[in-house]
């Protein structure tokens, strides 16, 4: 019975031993076995592990993506346009055993002091990449090419920190109160400006299209008028041709419509008066069978 005694608490012991050697990483933690404050095992797939009781320390951290949130900051961009840019960043630990190294704690301790430190990071490439390009780039709806700068620009600096900087947005990029007034009304004036512009550029299309409009009519009544004379000339030789052919069939009656012709064109209602002698031929189809003039 004495020897039950003293079997049973060894058995207690052994026991409590062997679970304390036994420690369980989650699929959500990466875990670090410290021995003395060295690191002797580094345990980064879930599931069970083991430690040596009392001698080894096991320190559990986060293994998924974590957010950060900055502060607001001003940058100017290189017009010399302030600006307050709201952004945030997910990143993730990717080396426990130099994130220890880099913070010294564990737990939430050592979360608040990457957060601190790879915001500092994230605050200089902010300045530095925004700093290089116009307000007018910074403002536009497409920044993908501005954020992954920042972030490109900040994985060397947070490597050392053994964390992975995964991404960065720029949340919200607003003007300072103060320099509201004075941005609108330069992108006002910019605004007219433009307008201005393409006022001009329509007043000298105008100015081109009314020239040419102008050459075109020219051109269709000089086109025009020298038809109409051709066409006139030939008339005229036709007429001609036939006052010649009808001559040398009846010159008789050529020339007594000849006459009428000119009667027509001399003799006009009103006032016509003719000073010519009696006898001039003029009157020779006006003159009776006597010889006498007809009386008008």
């Amino acid at each position: 019975m004495n020897r039950s005694v003293l079997i049973l608490p060894l058995i207690v012991i052994l026991i409590a031993a062997a679970l304390s050697s036994i420690f369980i990483v989650d699929e959500r933690e990466k875990a670090l076995v410290l021995r003395f404050g060295r690191v002797v095992q580094i345990k980064e797939d879930p599931g069970i592990g083991f430690r040596i009781p009392v001698m080894d320390q096991v320190i559990s951290y986060d293994d998924r993506i974590i957010s950060i949130d900055m502060e607001a900051q001003e940058v100017i961009p290189n017009d010399d346009r302030r600006l307050i840019i709201d952004a945030f960043a997910r990143y993730r630990i990717s080396d426990v055993e130099q994130f220890r190294q880099a913070t010294g704690a564990g737990g939430d301790a050592a979360i608040a002091m990457a957060d601190n430190r790879l915001e500092q990071i994230l605050r200089d490439k902010t300045r530095e990449v925004l700093g290089s390009v116009s307000s007018g780039d910074i403002l536009s709806t497409d920044r993908t090419a501005l954020m992954l700068r920042i972030r490109n620009g900040a994985i060397s600096e947070a490597a050392s920190l053994g964390l992975t900087v995964i991404d960065v947005r720029l949340k919200r990029t607003d003007l300072p109160t103060e320099n509201l007034a004075e941005t609108f009304r330069r992108m006002v004036s910019e605004r007219e400006r433009e307008a201005e512009d393409e006022r001009a550029r329509g007043r000298e299309a105008a100015q081109r299209i009314r020239a040419q409009a102008d050459r075109t009519v020219i051109e269709l009544e000089s086109d025009a008028e020298r038809l109409a004379r051709i066409a006139e000339g030939e008339a005229d030789a036709e007429r001609n041709a036939i006052f010649a052919n009808a001559f040398g069939q009846d010159q008789e009656f050529f020339q007594f419509y000849r006459s009428l012709e000119a009667y027509r064109g001399a003799l006009q209602e009103g006032n016509t008066r003719l000073v010519l002698s009696p006898d001039n031929e003029f009157f020779d189809y006006l003159r009776s069978p006597s010889g006498a003039a007809v009386a008008q």
